[in-house]
């Protein structure tokens, strides 16, 4: 059989780890990274180099310290 070609507007699946979201201290559950403050709780913000960022309504915050 021949193997189907692979559209060009096709994008992969990305995995995602929601396990390295968390930390577990002291027998308690520490969140690793920031909510979105316009979603709330749930909706963790990306980590950029220089922003953090959420995906789902775009808000975005600068991580920039200005001397």
């Amino acid at each position: 059989m021949a193997e189907k070609a692979k559209k060009s507007g096709e994008k992969k699946k990305v995995k995602t780890y929601k396990y390295k979201y968390y930390e577990i201290g002291d027998e308690k559950l520490k969140r690793s990274r920031k909510f979105c403050p316009k979603c709330g709780a749930g909706v963790f913000m990306a980590q950029h180099k220089d922003r953090l960022s959420c995906g789902k309504c775009g808000y975005s915050e600068s991580t920039i310290v200005k001397k």
